[in-house]
């Protein structure tokens, strides 16, 4: 579903582009703001994420520009009738969103300071996913890299949104627990080229930790097949997406750098599921399931 930081750098008519024109609105997220904020304080005091609540459509996130810090479930609401996930990449040395815009623009490798962060991985139209990541101070943005159905990935048509992570204006150190990771049953280790679990699956709802324990980022996939429907019909399907898709995104955890670990929680009915890695190789640029990075499980 999508090609990836490197593939994008590399691209030529990305250059082109100017992004600034299209960050995202921030008018509609105010309801969402409050109830996340609201919900944080509480979720904060009993040591749990905090929440902040990420609107999708075709071609912008609707989302807070500031967030606090600490373990954060990002929930991302899919309203457009498309694809979209949410690719939360950190600004190492100062830089700003500016500068990413402006590193968007120039073809080759991307520099070291845009760090793959995880980010909720692409639900179903009309749905959504999540994952919960810890953030540090500093300068973040959301991208989505998903390039279905026109081809191309969406940030490059504006499909980006800054956020900056620092602690509230006038905050003063209080007693409480900081919010923390959340608690997992099932850990997923990404390598090259495989996914890991540490136990078989049954139904029900389930807390994933992810780990890429591999020198390159890898992303998680989850995707619900149909009776009857294999990895390679869905594959089938997302080159020519004719006919209903043989299957349903459940969202996952997007790019992960080396060594980096998120979460995300799906409610699980029995039937096979695909696990599937669409980063980007750093030897050759082709996405990680061309190397095999494709697997079914099932869920009894």
């Amino acid at each position: 579903m999508q090609r990836g930081i490197s593939t994008l750098l590399a691209t030529s008519a990305v250059s082109a582009l100017a992004l600034v024109a299209c960050r995202s609105e921030q008018s509609g997220a105010r309801s969402d703001s409050a109830a996340d904020s609201a919900a944080s304080t509480t979720a904060s005091a009993a040591a749990t994420p905090n929440v902040v609540t990420v609107h999708a459509t075709n071609y912008k996130f609707t989302a807070p520009s500031e967030v606090p810090p600490g373990w954060t479930t990002i929930r991302l609401v899919n309203d457009g009738p498309g694809f979209h996930h949410a690719q939360l990449v950190r600004l190492d040395s100062g830089k700003t969103f500016a500068d990413l815009e402006q590193a968007l623009r120039r073809p080759g490798p991307p520099p070291r300071w845009i760090v793959p962060a995880g980010g909720p991985n692409a639900p179903d139209p009309k749905s959504e996913s999540n994952a919960t990541v810890e953030l540090q101070p500093g300068n973040y943005a959301l991208l989505c890299f998903v390039d279905i159905p026109e081809g191309f990935p969406h940030v490059t048509k504006g499909m980006s949104h800054a956020l900056t992570v620092k602690a509230p204006s006038g905050a003063t150190p209080v007693s409480r627990t900081s919010p923390s990771a959340p608690e997992a049953d099932v850990v997923m280790t990404l390598r090259d080229y495989s996914f890991q679990l540490s136990k078989s699956l049954t139904a029900g709802r389930h807390t994933f930790e992810v780990h890429t324990d591999a020198p390159q980022p890898h992303e998680v996939e989850l995707i619900r097949l149909e009776p009857g429907k294999t990895a390679e019909d869905m594959l089938g399907w997302f080159e020519k997406m004719q006919g209903p898709p043989p299957g349903h995104g459940m969202g996952g955890v997007s790019s992960l750098a080396p060594g980096g670990t998120a979460y995300f929680t799906a409610d699980l009915a029995p039937g096979n599921y695909m696990l599937i890695c669409f980063a980007p190789d750093a030897k050759d640029g082709k996405p990680h399931f061309v190397h095999g990075m494709v697997q079914t499980i099932q869920v009894t």
